[in-house]
């Protein structure tokens, strides 16, 4: 029997689309008899640093989202193949480190700068490797995953497909996969469009800011005596259990409290509505549940794009204060909830639910024949 396919996935700690899509790829290699490893070069390389960026990154997107804007919209004028300090020197060695110690057939990234380092070793090595890049962004896409040194890229959908070529890159090279959501997504059974809706169950993923958690709430609670809602408090568990308590308090069994947790894909599909902020990982996995979306942080430019595949499905939108998404749950609940059951019918018809397959599949059958 030959040896399993070795493949190396690389990742970095500045938002949770790439770690998400990098965790979800591997499950599906790994459903499919290959040997997967996840790593951050830039962790590896640059602990504390990473961290730090880290951090700030989290503040500056929930707090000064316009200046992140520009700081992200800045980098499509940044060529990253020249960039030589020491900030890019350090996780470079780190994966060609990775690389000769995990010896893989291929390299799937889904950070945009990874492929640049990729280009480089393999000129300095004479071994080149294929490389996949996975675009975790949709229909807004930085200048920086263009560029990538990369023999194919997959992508979230048609609309990012399109964009992409138009801007230059060879259509067959870009690989309509779907956003690389849990391969347990693919197996899980939806709300059905038909459902009472009473109670109308609302999935809620608040940010970091305290005074968020009862604004939102109430204003999710007050818009109908039929809603239930789940708080999802993740890592800001110890920042904002106090606001959720106190929420909680002031709706008597109507408010449920979560923490950390890895059924994120059950309790998706267990929901009518998600509310939440519009990165990559949490608006296709909404789609994948086929669970209609309500936008209420957005971050310009590096969002922008993922409200605007949902907006374009039909499956959700922006609603970016306490008094629209009162207004939107009323409007989603009149005559016996039909706008709710035409969001519904729209999220099954775009079915995309198995992004992670899809991507394992093709990554799998191409292995053996890059693209010259």
């Amino acid at each position: 029997m030959p040896d399993p396919p070795r493949i190396l996935i690389v990742t970095a700690d500045f938002g949770e689309g790439h770690n998400s899509a990098a965790r979800n790829l591997a499950l599906a290699l790994e459903s499919a008899g290959a040997v997967a490893r996840v790593s951050d070069p830039c962790l590896l390389a640059m602990p504390r640093l990473t961290h730090l960026v880290s951090r700030a990154y989290l503040f500056a997107t929930t707090h000064l989202p316009r200046v992140w804007a520009w700081i992200y919209r800045s980098t499509d004028r940044c060529d990253f193949s020249r960039q030589k300090g020491p900030l890019m020197r350090l996780p470079k060695n780190a994966l060609a480190s990775l690389i000769d110690d995990f010896q893989p057939v291929a390299v799937v990234s889904t950070y945009p700068i990874y492929p640049y380092f990729l280009a480089q070793i393999f000129a300095q090595s004479h071994r080149p490797l294929p490389v996949f890049t996975v675009v975790t962004d949709s229909i807004e896409i930085n200048a920086a995953w263009l560029r990538a040194p990369s023999d194919w890229w997959l992508v979230t959908d048609p609309l990012t497909r399109e964009s992409m070529h138009l801007k230059g890159l060879p259509a067959p090279r870009i690989i309509d996969a779907g956003f690389p959501v849990h391969p347990g997504f693919s197996k899980l059974i939806p709300i059905p469009p038909e459902d009472t809706c009473d109670p109308f169950r609302i999935l809620y993923f608040p940010t970091a800011q305290r005074s968020w958690v009862m604004q939102h709430g109430r204003a999710l609670l007050d818009a109908s005596p039929t809603v239930r809602l789940t708080l999802v408090l993740g890592h800001n568990h110890r920042r904002l259990i106090a606001s959720a308590r106190k929420l909680k308090s002031a709706y008597p069994h109507r408010v449920r409290l979560i923490g950390w947790t890895r059924k994120v894909p059950q309790l998706l599909n267990r929901h009518h509505l998600v509310v939440g902020k519009a990165g990559g990982a949490t608006v296709h996995e909404a789609i994948a549940a086929r669970c209609p979306m309500f936008i209420h942080h957005l971050v310009p430019g590096q969002e922008e794009g993922n409200l605007s595949l949902l907006e374009t499905i039909g499956g959700g939108g922006l609603a970016a204060s306490p008094e629209q998404l009162t207004r939107e749950i009323q409007s989603l609940l009149a005559n016996d909830a039909a706008r709710w059951r035409t969001m519904k019918s729209a999220l099954a018809r775009h079915n995309r639910n198995s992004g992670a397959l899809e991507a394992a599949h093709f990554i799998l059958q191409h292995i053996q024949d890059p693209p010259r």
